[in-house]
């Protein structure tokens, strides 16, 4: 059995409004926590919506890390999957939570394309 990837799905509570609703900060700690976890970084793109709060992605080498926010709850919905062995997604997210200084996060990890067959059996198998 093979795993592809892991996929970590994580709410974090109690963050700094102001860092919340900053484009800017959001984009260069989710940049950072990439980069920590040791992710090759390929893209990114971030929003800033109105009244508050910052959705974005940063495409990795190794899949990718999305966040929105709502900085008026103190919260940040994020996901971090990673594919391979090199990149560990709880770093990453460990690093988002103290980078928005949280106070709560409740995550959960979700195995990703578990592989238990040779790729000519699961063609045979369609």
């Amino acid at each position: 059995m093979k795993l592809l990837g892991r996929h970590v799905l994580a709410e974090i509570y109690g963050c700094d409004f102001d860092i919340l609703d900053d484009v800017g900060l959001v984009e260069r700690i989710m940049v950072n926590a990439a980069l920590d976890a040791g992710a090759e970084v390929r893209e990114y793109v971030f929003h800033k919506f109105s009244p508050q709060g910052v959705s974005g992605v940063v495409v990795i080498a190794e899949s990718h890390l999305a966040i929105h926010t709502w900085p008026e709850l103190g919260c940040a919905a994020v996901d971090v999957f990673t594919c391979g062995e090199k990149v560990d997604p709880w770093e990453a997210c460990n690093y988002l939570a103290k980078g928005f200084n949280a106070k709560r996060v409740v995550a959960n990890e979700q195995k990703r394309g578990i592989i238990s067959e040779t790729p000519k059996q699961a063609a045979q198998a369609v």
